[in-house]
């Protein structure tokens, strides 16, 4: 399929709860195989349907080699106390934060054949599934972080070229 632009924000995509898919059909494959090859470039360890213009409960993940998809996913569970760590979001291009994240997290969903599929993991697989799952709730990572960091990144973000 295709490599599809991202979505900055400000785009109202970013901000709408996505809808649970229903029905597996065309569409939605071609929707996955669009995920795919979006994040299958050189630096990004997610992207999540809303940011390619698709207000759908769906995300690709490409953490350590390791490249995948899930439909409808839930954050079922997290363990450990919320710890700061470095993120940053194609969304948001250029800004890096300290974002609060649990160190272990697991998603259920499904995919594409309609099986039940079990991601969970640490460090980056686990800030990547909490990341993907705020998307698809409408919520950037920007609402992780601390006010004092909030404050300073809306502010780069007023100021950046792209805003």
């Amino acid at each position: 399929m295709a490599v599809r632009p991202i979505r900055l924000f400000g785009d109202p995509v970013l901000r709408a709860s996505c809808a649970p898919i229903d029905v597996i059909d065309d569409g939605v494959r071609g929707l996955v195989q669009d995920l795919l090859d979006t994040v299958e470039l050189p630096g990004r360890a997610g992207v999540a349907a809303p940011q390619i213009g698709v207000a759908l409960r769906a995300f690709s993940y490409n953490v350590d080699g390791v490249i995948g998809y899930v439909l409808n996913p839930v954050l079922a569970e997290v363990r450990g106390g919320p710890e700061p760590v470095g993120e940053g979001c194609l969304s948001v291009p250029g800004l890096w934060h300290d974002a609060l994240r649990y160190p272990w997290a697991r998603v259920t969903g499904i995919d594409l054949d309609g099986n039940e599929v079990i991601l969970e993991g640490e460090g980056l697989m686990a800030q990547a599934l909490q990341h993907e799952t705020d998307h698809l709730d409408g919520m950037l990572y920007l609402s992780r972080l601390t006010p004092a960091d909030r404050k300073a990144a809306m502010r780069e973000v007023r100021e950046s070229s792209w805003f």
